[in-house]
């Protein structure tokens, strides 16, 4: 009898702790980019990626050469040597923001406010009556730089949050995302 009862107990306890104890979490907000903010994004994809760390790489090998040969080689080379690393580590930020600016401007959908919901089931987009809707599992990985929170769709692809604009729900965001991704797609650290 005590037996059945303290199992009565254990089961009314578990349920009450399942049901009633978790809460359904969601936040909502409006988002406006700038060119600046798609240059971020780019600098930051760019620079965490295999070709702009091979960039700065062959920066550096460049100046090394310059000083390493400067006393062996003509000044010609040492100044060729010098411009092809000054060229390695200002072409790249320059033609990422040519790009960023051409690819705001042609972009109707970049300049008008996006609707973001965040909620137990993913994140929802939506501008002017459409919507598109990323689940949690479809999330490739979300990770904050100290401009932007940026959700990965794919390897490539992210939708570009500036930080400044969400306020308060940075941290219900944060939380939202680290319930649903697991830890090596959850890249918030700060």
């Amino acid at each position: 009898m005590i037996y059945f009862i303290m199992k009565k107990a254990l089961f009314f306890y578990i349920v009450k702790t399942v049901c009633f104890e978790v809460t359904e979490m969601q936040t909502e907000f409006d988002i406006n980019l700038t060119e600046k903010d798609m240059y971020r994004f780019s600098m930051y994809h760019n620079y965490t990626s295999f070709q702009g760390v091979f960039s700065v790489l062959i920066a550096i090998a460049s100046f090394a050469a310059a000083a390493i040969t400067r006393e062996r080689v003509t000044a010609e080379y040492t100044i060729l040597y010098i411009v092809f690393g000054i060229l390695f580590l200002v072409y790249v930020p320059c033609s990422l923001k040519l790009r960023a600016k051409r690819q705001f401007q042609s972009s109707g959908e970049l300049q008008n406010t996006l609707r973001y919901r965040i909620d137990e089931d993913g994140i929802t987009v939506s501008q002017n009556g459409e919507s598109a809707e990323l689940l949690w599992k479809q999330v490739y990985k979300i990770t904050a730089t100290r401009h932007n929170v940026l959700i990965y769709s794919s390897r490539v692809n992210a939708f570009v949050i500036p930080r400044s604009q969400l306020g308060e729900k940075y941290e219900l965001l944060k939380e939202l995302a680290g319930r649903h991704l697991e830890k090596f797609r959850y890249c918030i650290r700060r």
